[in-house]
């Protein structure tokens, strides 16, 4: 009997223990008390690793049967064989030898202006007369002793020549005729200064001096004329390009303010250094048959100094750089009918840049595939999934 009673005392304790409810977290930081604290976080610690272990047993499940893996995502394109012609940019001003402020070779008035601004003229025509202060007079008066030491001279000559009368008079009659006739001449020469004339072809662009006024010789400036048909273009290059940039290379002209592009070629290149910056002269020919290139315009120049028949180009974005100075790039290898392939690094050696694209020289073949978009997040043996492989030429 006395047993009986003890199990179901027994039996009471568990029972009540049984129905005690747990302690919330709240309960437990309320309590303060420690042992309570460290039972909780034990009880938390197995708990997670219980779920640690099942969420394991759960991705390898996962992994076993999705077919579609969790790789990263690129683009790349195909490496192939183009012609590139790398540019020197440079800027330029345009200009024309037949450009050229008249001055006179007399000093005197101005008394006639026979043209204005705008007119087309030719060479050796009358543009202006200046007064010759007299010097026609004089010419009159010489031609006049002119003449009569002619024909004293052409009478000495015919005696002479049948013999008669003496030597030195002859040499006299030939020596005043031969002075008289220099002077003539010499005035002559002096009086076409005072006509003003077109040294070439061309147009009248400005007036300067109007007439009735006196001007000096070399130094007043009495009309601006142009000819638009032999224009150029003059820059200084560098000298590192004298070996590349020659006669006959290839130029592409941009007027800004036209809005105009023309090509065209050098047509001289200078062999003279300037000391001063280290420059040569380049001369390129500027076709002008709408006459709306003007002497000093603007122009921006793009020469070609290097052609490669056979490049392979990149964009120069996709180029990292390790530890050592080297340039690397990444392709792509072993690709399947998924599009999923292994990254490859690959290291170059670049050559000459034109924009954002550069040449390679060493490290890739035509046809090589390289990774565009994501070349700066993938890693060298990592397994990727090409999204789009571009076929366009990356020489724009």
């Amino acid at each position: 009997m006395k047993n009986i009673n003890l199990l179901i005392i027994i039996a009471l304790i568990i029972s009540s223990c049984g129905n005690k409810k747990e302690k919330s977290l709240d309960e437990v930081l309320e309590s303060n008390n420690l042992t309570e604290l460290k039972e909780r976080r034990n009880q938390i610690d197995s708990k997670q690793q219980e779920l640690n272990d099942q969420m394991t047993l759960l991705n390898e499940k996962i992994a076993e049967l999705d077919t579609i893996k969790k790789v990263p995502l690129i683009t790349t394109f195909k490496a192939k064989q183009e012609v590139f012609n790398h540019q020197l940019e440079i800027q330029g001003n345009v200009t024309t030898k037949n450009l050229l402020v008249v001055t006179p070779e007399f000093n005197g008035i101005l008394t006639n202006v026979f043209v204005k601004e705008g007119q087309q003229v030719s060479k050796g025509q009358l543009l202006a007369k200046i007064d010759d202060g007299g010097l026609s007079q004089q010419l009159a008066q010489l031609e006049i002793q002119a003449n009569l030491a002619k024909t004293t001279f052409e009478r000495q000559k015919r005696l002479w020549d049948q013999n008669i009368g003496s030597e030195i008079q002859y040499l006299q009659a030939k020596s005043s005729y031969e002075s008289q006739a220099e002077a003539v001449n010499q005035l002559k020469q002096q009086i076409s200064k005072t006509n003003v004339t077109a040294p070439f072809t061309g147009t009248i662009d400005d007036v300067i001096t109007e007439q009735g006024s006196v001007v000096m010789a070399g130094q007043s400036q009495l009309m601006r004329i142009v000819n638009l048909d032999n224009m150029y273009i003059e820059t200084d290059v560098p000298e590192s390009y004298i070996g590349s940039i020659t006669k006959g290379k290839d130029v592409t002209v941009d007027f800004p303010i036209l809005g105009k592009t023309i090509e065209t070629k050098v047509r001289q290149a200078g062999d003279y250094i300037n000391p001063a910056n280290r420059t040569f002269k380049v001369e390129v020919s500027v076709p002008n048959t709408e006459k709306n290139i003007k002497p000093n315009l603007t122009a921006r120049l793009k020469i070609n100094d290097y052609t490669n028949k056979e490049a392979l180009l990149i964009p120069q974005s996709i180029i990292s750089e390790n530890a050592d100075g080297e340039q690397y790039i990444y392709v792509i290898s072993n690709k399947n009918n998924h599009g999923e392939g292994e990254v490859k690094r690959v290291i170059i050696k670049t050559g000459k840049t034109q924009g954002d694209v550069i040449e390679v020289l060493e490290g890739i073949e035509d046809g090589a595939e390289i990774v565009k978009e994501g070349a700066r997040s993938v890693k060298d043996g990592q397994t990727v999934k090409v999204v789009e492989m571009q076929t366009e030429s990356t020489n724009n």
